[in-house]
């Protein structure tokens, strides 16, 4: 588990990606939404950095360090992509902070979170456990979406199939960061549960204000 685990969460998030935009991609490709520029150019931002994730964390488990690097900065140039097509998208969409609905609000400081685990990432990039960490942990803050519309094909559109959807999900792949650095380091990484705590503390916020 310790050697493989980030390969195959990452093929994972890879592919609930593929099945919440399976509609753009496959079988809906004349929506309106598929001939709009920001949406087109965010959607292909957040699918390259599930695909770069893949391919990297693939690199390491065949311990192939210099191409682990080599494509490293490809990866921080499509996280930078995916931080400012996702807010552009928010300042195109939606009028203001009070005119947002909770979850909106939420998504919004999680891919600042994002964004700040991203320049985390790089400077402990020669740190392993600290780096894989805080790319795993943000690329969770950014599922909001994801998950949405994986609920939406899945589970239908009742509240409480986004609720058990969101709440399976993402608690299941925190604790399966948990249960890693327990059989990995035998505690637990102060990156990871710290993150789980922000993530709540960020929902509770949005759903306060």
């Amino acid at each position: 588990m310790p050697k493989n685990y980030f390969s195959w969460a990452s093929i994972f998030l890879l592919v609930l990606s593929l099945v919440a935009f399976s509609d753009n991609l496959f079988y809906d490709i004349g929506q309106e939404s598929n001939s709009d520029p920001k949406f087109i150019i965010h959607g292909l931002f957040f699918l390259a950095w599930f695909v770069i994730l893949v391919i990297q964390s693939n690199f390491i488990r065949k311990g192939d360090l210099l191409a682990h690097r080599k494509w490293g900065m490809w990866g921080m140039g499509i996280a930078l992509g995916v931080i400012l097509s996702t807010f552009y998208v928010f300042y195109e969409v939606y009028e203001g902070w009070s005119e947002m609905e909770g979850f909106v609000k939420a998504n919004r400081i999680l891919t600042l979170t994002f964004a700040i685990y991203i320049l985390l990432a790089y400077v402990n990039r020669k740190t392993p456990a600290a780096h894989k960490r805080y790319l795993f942990v943000g690329t969770l803050y950014i599922l909001g979406p994801v998950i949405d519309r994986v609920a939406d094909k899945l589970g239908g559109s009742s509240d409480l199939s986004f609720f058990l959807f969101e709440t399976i999900i993402w608690h299941g792949l925190f604790i399966s960061l948990l249960i890693y650095d327990w059989n990995a380091l035998k505690k637990l990484h102060p990156i990871s549960w710290m993150g789980f705590i922000w993530f709540f503390l960020i929902w509770l916020f949005t759903w306060i204000y």
